[in-house]
């Protein structure tokens, strides 16, 4: 029996996807066909390009459903779908119902349920990364959907204060307030005066896509970097990008994208497969792609 399982499973390939704008650079294909091989599964994993295709939020209906009548077993979900997408499922782990943000759609039998691995993704790789950074205030630039992510992340690994910058205020102060209920005993607010609560800042987290192909330079001053600051960036493409290159040159400890990039897919896998991935090799096969 378990023999004929394994010989249905290599002749019926896993099918994945995933839907965001401008993401023919990203490497979350290569990361799970990789693992997928490694496994013994036969996995197929396209890009769903909103830049590509012409198409917008507007059109995820459409994505969705063409998705599950192709026959995929799941969708990863990036910029800027990660809080439309919502309105489109039928159920949402209690992660992505607290957050308010999907990155993972699991399509089963008929049903759509969306997941967050994001968040778990960042805390995994900050802890592994800057172990011993100062969590006492940080800033984040970004109260998106991955904004929310890498917030929620850093307060549950203890940040104490964290003042929250969106180019949509309204935005932000949403974010500060849904933050401060789940984490009473921090002190969480939306940002006003960027310069001033980078003087007293421990830390950065870059939140937005500044930084990628499409949308590059940094997200602030970097006049406002100072040595004493951690720098933690949730672009992977370029590994290094304007903001960390700069915080390099001005003594800051850095940590890449890349991390939360592959922990988050090694969420996704588990939940698109239903089985364990190896984080290890899942990581060595990132660095080797990324140089």
């Amino acid at each position: 029996m378990e023999t004929e399982a394994m010989s249905e499973t290599l002749v019926r390939p896993l099918k994945a996807g995933l839907i965001g704008a401008g993401i023919q650079a990203s490497l979350t294909p290569a990361m799970h066909i990789a693992e997928g091989a490694a496994q013994g599964l036969r996995y197929e994993y396209e890009l769903i390009d909103l830049h590509e295709l012409g198409a917008t939020e507007d059109d995820l209906s459409h994505l969705l459903a063409d998705a599950e009548r192709r026959g995929l077993a799941g969708l990863n979900i990036t910029h800027p779908c990660k809080q439309a997408v919502i309105a489109h499922l039928d159920e949402l782990a209690p992660d992505a119902q607290r957050l308010g943000a999907v990155n993972t759609v699991v399509l089963k039998n008929g049903r759509r349920y969306g997941h967050n691995t994001d968040w778990w993704g960042f805390a995994e790789s900050f802890r592994r990364g800057l172990p011993d950074a100062d969590l006492s205030f940080a800033v984040q630039l970004g109260a998106g959907g991955a904004g929310v992510a890498t917030a929620y992340a850093a307060l549950s690994l203890g940040l104490k204060r964290l003042v929250v910058f969106d180019r949509e205020a309204e935005r932000a102060q949403s974010l500060a307030e849904m933050l401060s209920a789940f984490f009473p005993e921090a002190e969480i607010a939306a940002g006003t005066d960027l310069p001033a609560a980078m003087r007293m800042a421990s830390g950065l987290i870059h939140a937005t896509p500044t930084g990628m192909k499409n949308y590059p330079g940094l997200p602030l001053d970097n006049d406002l970097l100072d040595p004493r600051h951690w720098v933690a960036e949730i672009v992977y493409f370029p590994i290094e990008t304007a903001l960390l290159a700069e915080a390099k040159r001005r003594g800051c400890r850095t940590l890449d994208g890349g991390g939360m990039a592959v922990f988050q897919a090694v969420g996704a896998f588990r939940l698109f497969t239903g089985r364990e991935p190896d984080a290890a090799r899942m990581l060595n096969h990132f660095k080797v792609m990324t140089g």
